[in-house]
């Protein structure tokens, strides 16, 4: 599976940015062009899209394993040969995971963001937001405006995060509506309950040995999504592991603290 991806930058080291659950590359560009920049590290940055996300193609069951086969095919395609530091949010946090079990020659250091190598349960906290998305009428959608007006989430940053996966495919017929993102897919995972596999974490990378590099592991201090009791875990898959809090932020730590998150990917280039 090819992956759609965004590059920044020409020169330099190479690191590749994989976004969350309903996300897009381009949600990681103002930290590549800081880092891509002439006072940054001048980093070749590839954004890419996941799986039944953005403009990559859509699989028909989900599996961390096969999203971290997709991106390391997709690295290697990139740049035949080399090794690169992976940076994930969440949901590309845990494929960030897998991708260096599963590939660690592909991976020099990995940066995981604010998710930790566990079964959270369930998808309850996306379940509103798929519910919305799947409640608003594509066929009867005049405009952009329109689809804005119309959509009910009340959290302003969250309906913008959202509607960036409403897509309008233009013809002389007209313009069609439709989710970039394989929102079916999404809502049957979500019916899954505590059996959700977007929400767990694969079992089978226990059989795989831990990932010997260099790891950064950033935390939302405002964050529900890691625990102190998180760490034993962390470390038994990746031992070289340095957790590193950011007060003040939530879940999206790199929207809440870009400037931070910036310094810390040029360290790690460094």
């Amino acid at each position: 599976m090819a992956l759609n991806t965004l590059s920044v930058g020409t020169a330099g080291p190479r690191i590749a940015f994989l976004h969350g659950l309903f996300g897009q590359g381009r949600n990681w560009n103002q930290i590549a062009k800081a880092l891509a920049g002439p006072e940054g590290t001048g980093a070749r940055c590839l954004l890419v899209d996941l799986p039944d996300h953005g403009r990559s193609p859509w699989s028909e069951e989900f599996s961390f394993e096969s999203y971290a086969d997709a991106v390391a095919q997709t690295l290697e395609e990139t740049a035949p040969g080399e090794s690169w530091t992976v940076v994930g949010h969440s949901l590309g946090g845990k494929t960030a995971m897998v991708l260096a079990l599963q590939h660690p020659d592909l991976v020099d250091h990995l940066v995981v963001v604010d998710i930790a190598p566990k079964d959270y349960g369930s998808l309850e906290r996306f379940q509103g937001y798929i519910d919305e998305m799947r409640a608003l009428p594509l066929d009867g959608i005049e405009s952009r405006a329109d689809a804005e007006a119309r959509f009910q989430e009340s959290n302003p940053g969250v309906k913008a995060f959202l509607l960036q996966n409403l897509r309008a495919d233009r013809s002389e017929a007209g313009t069609r509506w439709r989710w970039q993102v394989n929102l079916d897919l999404f809502a049957e995972d979500a019916a899954l309950g505590h059996e959700s596999r977007i929400a767990g974490w694969p079992t089978s990378v226990d059989d795989l040995p831990p990932y010997e590099g260099p790891v950064l592991w950033i935390a939302g201090g405002d964050s529900p999504y890691i625990d102190r009791e998180d760490s034993e875990t962390m470390r038994r898959y990746f031992p070289l592991t340095r957790q590193f809090t950011i007060k003040g932020a939530a879940h999206w730590v790199h929207t809440d603290a870009p400037d931070i998150i910036v310094e810390a990917l040029r360290r790690v280039l460094a």
